[in-house]
């Protein structure tokens, strides 16, 4: 049985700051709503390149990163988090339409935490995948 920290208690300690690279705008809007609605604090980016300038200025305490996008892919992302000090220990969970054995290999190899696949599973999921892993974490 997985004890469930209430959120607002998260929020209390370490106001939970996340980024979302996403180029499917629909998809990243259900899930910044979703996240901002439980109490996160979401910034957003439709490009690798634009989430990690966002990510420098300011880490967050969580990234949820498409796989596929335009210009530097969700691995490249990964690549660049893992040379950057501030920014390696940031978990990411990888969001992905791709589900075979090599990408999710790939992925955890360059340091992710999790990967969902986008058909398999709502937004609130997610939403609930981003919780636990930040209970794990955190907590």
């Amino acid at each position: 049985q997985q004890k469930s920290v209430p959120l607002a208690q998260m929020v209390e300690k370490n106001n939970p700051r996340l980024v979302i690279i996403e180029d499917d705008k629909f998809l990243r809007d259900l899930i910044v709503r979703k996240l901002t609605n439980e109490g996160f604090l979401v910034k957003e980016a439709e490009t690798g390149e634009a989430g990690l300038e966002v990510m420098r200025e300011d880490p967050p305490q969580l990234i949820l990163l498409d796989v596929l996008l335009p210009g530097m892919s969700g691995y490249d992302v990964l690549e660049a988090l893992q040379k950057d000090e501030k920014l390696k220990s940031v978990p990411v969970i990888i969001l992905s339409n791709l589900g075979q054995k090599e990408e999710v290999e790939r992925a955890q190899s360059l340091g992710a935490k999790d990967f969902l696949i986008k058909a398999k599973y709502t937004p609130g999921e997610i939403v609930t995948r981003v919780k636990e892993i930040l209970n794990e974490l955190y907590m």
